[in-house]
């Protein structure tokens, strides 16, 4: 789910982008000599605060070295309803940053969004691998180009109760688990699953899935072109199950952790008081465990990716905002070039905070190595596939009364009937999807 990307930004944010929801313009950037000198350029997105302030730089560098005027909206988590009224209006922003590609397909499907062509499209091509791109295409045809992303595949540890019981970072499932029992025998409490919130459980639900099921059938599944009841789903909640149920894995049992929220459980491991070793969330959560203090990101707090299961390849669940262009004008490809390139990504990696899926970055453009090393993973994924619950309709995967979220949190308090759960999925999914 796309909160989950959003996640490090927290309530400050949510009240800022509830401001933003109104569609007011920041200041505008007005540039001076250039070829697009006299031409302007409306930019929305969901960010704000500090994320903003940082983007700001990047439109900044663009309006310098073009002479555009440039100013930034922010649509805060409302940017789709945003832009569908200003086109229903017939003032749709020039370029847009959205985070939904259900919500991108559903614009280039109805001609809402432009072609990438020329210098957009050599750029994408020249900066990203070949499964960024695909990312980025829809019916064949390349509409937008990821700008920031997630990696949502890493499961971030205490160093010192690792230590403290004798274990390693684990490679494959197996081992993982083994790691889990190692520290629980050891008195350390292994997990925080912070299951009150249920976007969380989505998370690790793809993240095995995609490892059980594979990439053909996840991609299916996101489609519900295959049943929730296939036996890959029930395969893959029989070891979330076993996880989940074994009360000495999970932080307060199951019914502990389907009281936690994800703004606590970072505490929990990495506060004043740790409580459990190991919590599973995405690249962001680096930016919380600093802003506690306690511990060091790269030092007392580290990750590692997560892990194979039955020797599935090296793979990654991500997020990201992706910039399209509602206008077809030169100034709108020229903006969707300059972001497709390294200079632009290298401005907002030196901030921190930010993740980029341009090959061509120098990685010393981030701010330390644990940075470096998640960016890495991400860029260098043989298998790549953006959230699932993202690709589902809103009813099913995308809010807090969804059905994957709250038929999740219910398998997390019981996770007895794999199946049963599974049965429930598809349920609910043959309403969500209209019937499909």
């Amino acid at each position: 789910m796309r909160i989950s990307l959003r996640a490090a930004a927290l309530a400050s944010v949510a009240v800022l982008a509830a401001a933003g929801c109104s569609g007011t313009a920041d200041p505008t950037t007005t540039g001076g000599a250039g070829p697009l000198a006299g031409q302007s350029l409306e930019v929305a997105g969901t960010w704000s605060g500090t994320e903003q302030e940082s983007f700001q730089q990047v439109l900044d560098a663009f309006a310098t070295k073009t002479g555009a005027t440039v100013k930034y909206t922010s649509g805060g988590d409302d940017l789709a309803a945003l832009i569908n009224s200003r086109l229903a209006g017939g003032s749709p922003p020039d370029v847009a940053l959205i985070p939904q590609p259900g919500v991108v397909n559903e614009f280039a499907r109805k001609g809402a969004i432009k072609e990438l062509t020329g210098e957009a499209a050599t750029a994408v091509a020249a900066n990203f691998s070949p499964a960024w791109q695909q990312l980025g295409t829809v019916d064949g045809k390349l509409y937008g180009v990821y700008f920031k992303v997630a990696n949502k595949s890493v499961v971030w540890y205490r160093t010192d109760k690792f230590a403290e019981a004798g274990v390693q970072a684990p490679a494959t499932w197996d081992d993982f688990v083994k790691v889990t029992k190692t520290l629980a025998d050891a008195g350390i409490s292994p997990m925080a699953v912070p299951g009150g919130d249920g976007w969380t459980l989505t998370d690790w639900f793809e993240n095995v899935y995609l490892r059980v099921g594979g990439s053909e059938n996840y991609d299916k599944l996101s489609r519900h072109e295959i049943a929730w009841t296939d036996p890959t789903v029930v395969q893959t909640l029989q070891l979330l199950g076993q996880y989940w149920g074994d009360a000495k894995a999970v932080q307060g049992g199951a019914k502990g952790a389907v009281q936690l929220k994800f703004t606590q459980s970072i505490a929990d491991v990495f506060g004043e008081k740790p409580q459990s070793a190991m919590l599973f969330e995405g690249d962001f959560v680096a930016a919380e465990i600093n802003k506690l203090g306690k511990v060091k990101v790269g030092e007392g707090a580290k990750f590692f990716d997560w892990p194979a299961v039955n020797g599935s390849k090296p793979a990654v669940v991500t997020a990201g905002d992706q910039a399209v262009a509602f206008k077809d004008s030169p100034a709108a490809q020229q903006l969707i070039a300059f972001l497709a390139s390294p200079e632009a990504a290298k401005i907002m990696a030196a901030k921190g905070g930010f993740l980029s899926a341009n090959k061509n970055l120098d990685t010393k453009s981030y701010p330390d190595p644990t940075t470096v090393a998640l960016a890495e993973s991400v860029v260098k994924a043989d298998l790549l596939r953006f959230d699932l619950s993202d690709l589902t309709p809103q009813t099913f995967g995308g809010g807090t009364g969804a059905s994957m979220w709250r038929l999740l949190q219910d398998f997390l308090t019981n996770p007895a009937d794999p199946a049963g759960t599974a049965a429930k999925l598809e349920a609910a999914a043959k309403k969500d999807f209209g019937g499909k």
